[in-house]
């Protein structure tokens, strides 16, 4: 039986990460390290409190076969930006290392559509800088997963979001080919699609967009 590692149960996709996990026959065991306690309870969850400081503390109870990690914040929240690249690089790599160190042999890291390391815009040169240094890592297998986006219900309220919603979902079918990497898709599907790639046993970096995530869904 396994066990997972989770980072970002709080957040959309890690919510959805975090029930799929537990419901799974194939998790005996799911730590998530979250920086509150959570409301869910489950024989199966250990909770860990802790964030991107605590982490060398936190490092012997990270012991896991695959880790989760669905770390990340916006610019409204974390205007600053070496903050932000704490949050959205330095925490999911250093989680990932010591997650490696040991003994997991998968990631699953959710990354954003357009990550590139050598991009000129600070959010998608970070998710890309973060891709390419878990993917050095070497893990047996290592699942890059990058929405566009997003939708689903957030805790907090965010209008401008919701109608970017509204609109993908009119623009959506209109996205065919290579573009359909820009398409919305449900927090929870990217969350399952996770899950699926790690019951899939493939090995090795692979990157999954829209397309693949959908076809993950279908196995």
């Amino acid at each position: 039986m396994t066990t997972a590692l989770l980072f970002g149960a709080t957040g959309l996709i890690g919510a959805h990460l975090l029930r799929g996990l537990l419901a799974s026959p194939d998790y005996a065991q799911v730590i998530a390290v979250t920086r509150r306690p959570l409301t869910l309870t489950d024989p199966k969850l250990t909770v860990l409190i802790g964030d991107a400081d605590s982490l060398p503390a936190l490092a012997p109870q990270l012991i896991a076969d695959e880790v989760f990690i669905a770390l990340g914040t916006t610019r409204a929240q974390t205007p600053d930006e070496a903050a932000y690249y704490r949050i959205d690089h330095d925490y999911p790599v250093e989680a990932a290392r010591i997650a490696r160190h040991n003994g997991a042999r998968a990631v699953l890291l959710v990354s954003a559509v357009g990550a590139k390391a050598a991009s000129g815009q600070f959010y998608l040169r970070t998710k890309g800088e973060t891709e390419r240094d878990v993917i050095a890592l070497q893990f047996g297998a290592t699942h890059i997963f990058r929405p566009s986006m997003l939708m689903g219900e957030r805790a907090e309220h965010r209008p401008v979001e919701r109608l970017f919603i509204a609109l993908a979902h009119i623009v959506n079918p209109l996205l065919l080919g290579p573009a359909d990497r820009f398409r919305g898709i449900d927090a929870a599907d990217v969350a399952q699609a996770m899950i699926a790639a790690a019951r899939s046993g493939a090995a090795g970096p692979r990157i999954h967009h829209w397309r693949e995530m959908m076809a993950l869904l279908r196995r």
